[in-house]
């Protein structure tokens, strides 16, 4: 999930949140609401927003649906821009993202 950091909060790009499905899979529900329960903001067709404090949450989360073998790394794992640093304690979860993975994309949701 492609992520940011603005004034100490994580923002998750909309379109990378899976999205829950009313007859979707269970473990895939789950983790939607898992998120959406630790969010400080989760709008329609917005940015999730995460405050720094419940980073350590969210990383402990994100691990334990990776681990579970259900979900998929990009489903799991915090993605950034090669020039933005991670915070320690999201560095379990994240790694940094190759702009041009999601060049076919389109681009109108961008955060540019």
């Amino acid at each position: 999930m492609r992520a940011r950091i603005h004034n100490q909060v994580l923002f998750l790009r909309n379109a990378d949140v899976p999205p829950f499905k009313k007859k979707g899979s269970v473990v895939r529900n789950s983790y939607f609401w898992a998120l959406k329960s630790i969010a400080d903001r989760a709008p329609f067709q917005k940015e999730w927003e995460f405050e720094e404090r419940v980073w350590l949450a969210l990383t402990r989360m994100l691990t334990s649906f990776a681990e579970s073998g259900y979900l998929g790394l990009r489903e799991t794992q915090l993605e950034f821009k090669s020039d933005e640093e991670i915070p320690a304690v999201l560095k379990p979860m994240a790694t940094w993202y190759d702009p041009a993975d999601y060049a076919d994309e389109d681009d109108s949701h961008s955060w540019d």
